[in-house]
């Protein structure tokens, strides 16, 4: 997989409409979301809510109700009267979610290893089969949801799946500075190898080994974050 600068698309394809059977808030505020973290909208661009509300064929009100808890996410910053815009990449909120989420999944990695489950080895090992067909393919947003896939697995099995709603509200930062380095060389390839040893550790019952490789695994974007700002100067901020 080659390292290339990702490259700023569209949010939504014009004509796009959403699910009227559903509220329209949150169906805003999960696709700008979802462009934000893939970096189909990149820190710096414009969010203009006539065209937002022209684009997702909703009045005003859902796009300002989802731009407010994006910007609760601090993935937008707003200048009333002014313009509202996609946030950078903030460092210590990035570092902040990967410590609250480290925390959580090394005592659940030790809880599954002490009791580990048939079933929930087959769901992981399902999990990576299809994360490396996607590496292979060079798909990252499938990649990327495959990742999510195999991390929820975990806290579900741990009975704590609310735990996981809260860890990806404040994730915003973290996942796009993961989303920067996904592209480099061999990045794709270790998130698989982690995450086979992660499931190897729980399954032979041995939780220190499973928290070493998963300690290894979250740190990985972290550790590289001097070679990403080099790359994306632009985005980031200290």
């Amino acid at each position: 997989m080659e390292s290339a600068h990702p490259a700023p698309r569209a949010a939504s394809r014009p004509g796009a409409r959403l699910d009227r059977a559903r509220q329209a808030a949150p169906q805003v505020f999960e696709r700008l979301r979802n462009a934000i973290l893939a970096l189909e909208l990149p820190p710096g661009a414009p969010l203009s809510r006539a065209g937002l509300a022209g684009q997702f064929g909703v009045s005003s009100t859902p796009v300002r109700d989802a731009l407010m808890r994006l910007e609760e996410e601090g993935l937008v910053d707003v200048f009333p009267q002014h313009a509202t815009v996609v946030s950078r990449i903030d460092i210590d909120r990035a570092q902040q979610a990967h410590f609250l989420r480290q925390a959580l999944e090394l005592e659940i990695v030790r809880l599954l290893a002490a009791h580990p489950d048939a079933s929930l080895i087959v769901r992981l090992d399902h999990a990576i089969a299809s994360q490396q067909q996607f590496a292979k393919a060079g798909d990252f947003e499938a990649f990327i949801a495959g990742d999510n896939d195999f991390h929820v697995q975990l806290y579900a099995a741990a009975g704590k799946r609310d735990l996981w709603t809260l860890v990806r509200s404040r994730s915003g930062h973290i996942d796009r500075l993961r989303r920067l380095h996904l592209p480099s060389p061999g990045k794709a390839q270790n998130i698989v190898r982690h995450h086979k040893l992660i499931a190897r550790a729980i399954e032979a019952r041995d939780p220190d080994a499973a928290q070493q490789h998963l300690r290894k695994h979250l740190s990985g974007t972290l550790s590289e974050l001097d070679a990403i700002r080099s790359r994306y100067p632009e985005y980031l901020a200290d």
